[in-house]
């Protein structure tokens, strides 16, 4: 077991590339609350190869959530570089690293951010629109990724009517739907 965030540990399975798809160096995160400075993340530095599995384990308020959306280019460090697939992420615009994200990288978000009046397939298929994908293309696709989820029978219902598993299978097939070369999952079987 390799320590990774105190006190919060990584468990890895063995790579099918040994070629590194992210690379973190001198990454630091800290949050204010009131007059006090929380340190997150200190000086993390470390290498997950292509195809490689990756756990964190921690208690809450550990950084887990903090280094996904790190690595995700959601929020951005105090210090240190975060490279995906050779592309320094820390070092592009806000815009740059939305684009970036919405074309390489999957997220299974915790609390699932289904958009409520887009359907299931819709809400499935919206990354792929908005790169500007064919409607055809985007719900075959979205259908196919739902009926490995076992949810195409319910590709017309809108979330508020399915249960938090479903709502999840729902986050996992839109994580899916662009094919990424990166997929970060931040407790995705919390409600399966």
């Amino acid at each position: 077991m390799t320590q990774l965030l105190t006190p919060a540990t990584a468990v890895s399975q063995p790579p099918f590339s040994t070629a590194p798809i992210v690379q973190i160096g001198g990454l630091r995160k800290s949050f204010r609350e009131g007059a006090q400075t929380r340190d997150v993340l200190r000086d993390l530095t470390i290498t997950f190869a292509q195809g490689e599995f990756i756990a964190l384990f921690g208690q809450s308020g550990s950084g887990k959530s903090t280094l996904l959306n790190l690595i995700s280019g959601i929020e951005q460090p105090d210090a240190g570089q975060i490279h995906i697939n050779g592309v320094e992420l820390t070092a592009l615009r806000e815009r740059e690293r939305t684009l970036f994200r919405r074309d390489h990288i999957g997220f299974i978000f915790q609390f699932f951010n289904l958009i409520p009046t887009l359907t299931v397939l819709e809400n499935v298929t919206l990354p792929q629109e908005l790169a500007g994908k064919s409607g055809k293309e985007t719900a075959v696709t979205g259908l196919r990724l739902l009926e490995r989820v076992g949810l195409a029978d319910r590709r017309d219902t809108f979330p508020d009517k399915l249960s938090g598993g479903e709502q999840q299978r729902v986050a996992i097939a839109r994580a899916l739907v662009h094919d990424p070369m990166l997929l970060l999952a931040d407790e995705p079987t919390g409600n399966l």
